[in-house]
């Protein structure tokens, strides 16, 4: 009989021992855009990212076995869409990573919610992703254009440029752009004298840089981004605006950018990250990694890359302590639940809007005789704290916080 006892009890000691050590299988899909305006902030970055933040995951947590797919949307909502549904029908991915974009973003966000999955947002900056649109399977990382608007608007209008004509990308993140801008300018005492939207992907920025000069307005807002804000700030200085007297405010612009135009033409164009290759050793140590990830050390790594990191970072912690990625929302609620702390951004938190709290820096670019080495571009002229750097909650009109 107590041989008998012995072995059941053995039987379920070693049955408790294999659940303890279950194998935990989750899928990742990195969804960017790998061949247009945005690859170089995204992209094969984003996906070295990925691949760097898995990689430290499993240095702790071998029981998480994790398979990592790409995808380019082309920038196209129809294009997005199709991958997202073949990756959550047909490959049984988890969660969806990255998308810049908005118009992508936000088809992918419902998405995400109707097929109950996850959805961590670095690339797409509409506030709309935690606001009117917020669901509770997103978590939208990095920046967002209330951030950027505030950060880059607000310190303009202060520094005494109270007139501004927009530029504006003609979708979806070029109008929250404009919008979240232009009611920052206007609160604090400045006035938008007009705007223009110039299509995706444009190559001749000519005739709306022209109706720019002719507004006279003190400031142009560049209300676009990647390869858009590239071709406009080159034209702008070809067409002479700053050597006019009108500055350029360029409210969404990655190192990846700088790094494109050079300091010649980018020195003294104010911007707003939330993160900056050089910021401190850690993200220095990570850009070197990230260097041999990519396979290219004159290219350098912008927020978007560093969100993709954080963010899979993030997510995977929470399916470990769920010992399952199942459920779209559990996860969801447990990265809410759980503090953030990583490498590259701190300690924040992921709020029940699903906006991550933490730090941006207002940054000016180097003039080149300042510059002391390659990727040396920018001086910090402001820390914009974690809790005054987004939209207050209250004011976002999240359904998951509304009433």
């Amino acid at each position: 009989m107590k041989r008998t006892i012995s072995l059941a009890a053995l039987a379920i000691l070693l049955a408790c021992g294999a659940a303890s050590a279950q194998q935990v299988n989750v899928k990742i899909g990195v969804l960017t855009d790998m061949s247009s305006l945005y690859a170089d902030a995204t992209g094969p970055g984003s996906v070295a990212a990925a691949k760097m933040a898995i990689a430290d995951f499993a240095k702790t947590n071998p029981n998480v076995k994790v398979e990592l797919l790409s995808g380019d949307h082309q920038n196209k909502p129809d294009v997005g869409s199709q991958i997202t549904n073949q990756w959550y029908d047909v490959d049984k991915v988890d969660v969806v990573v990255d998308v810049p974009n908005s118009g992508v973003a936000l088809a992918v966000s419902q998405i995400t919610a109707t097929k109950n999955k996850v959805f961590v947002v670095s690339g797409a900056a509409s506030s709309d992703l935690t606001g009117p649109k917020c669901n509770a399977n997103t978590v939208h990382w990095t920046y967002d254009t209330w951030m950027l608007a505030n950060g880059t608007g607000k310190a303009m209008v202060k520094t005494g440029g109270d007139t501004w004509f927009f530029l504006t990308a003609d979708y979806a993140f070029g109008y929250a752009l404009e919008r979240d801008t232009a009611a920052v300018v206007e609160k604090s005492g400045g006035k938008v004298l007009g705007k223009v939207r110039h299509p995706l992907n444009t190559n001749d920025f000519s005739s709306f840089l022209l109706q720019a000069q002719a507004s006279k307005a003190k400031v142009v807002g560049l209300a676009n981004a990647g390869g858009d804000t590239i071709n406009s700030i080159k034209q702008a200085s070809e067409f002479g605006i700053v050597k006019g007297g009108q500055s350029l405010a360029g409210l969404l612009v990655f190192a990846t950018d700088i790094n494109a135009l050079g300091l010649q033409a980018a020195q003294g164009l104010a911007l707003t990250e939330t993160w900056y290759w050089d910021l401190n050793e850690a993200s220095r140590a990570w850009t070197k990694r990230w260097h041999q990830e990519r396979g290219a050390t004159n290219k350098y790594p912008a927020m978007n890359h560093a969100g993709v990191y954080a963010g899979i970072l993030h997510y995977l912690k929470a399916v470990a302590a769920l010992k399952s990625a199942a459920d779209g929302k559990a996860v969801v609620a447990q990265m809410k639940k759980m503090p953030t702390d990583d490498p590259l951004f701190g300690k924040g938190s992921v709020r029940a809007d699903g906006r991550v709290i933490h730090p941006a820096y207002l940054f000016e670019v180097k003039k080149p005789e300042e510059s002391k080495y390659p990727g040396d571009f920018y001086k910090t002229r402001a820390t914009i704290p974690a809790d005054e750097a987004f939209r207050l909650l209250k004011e976002g009109n999240c359904p998951l916080v509304s009433g």
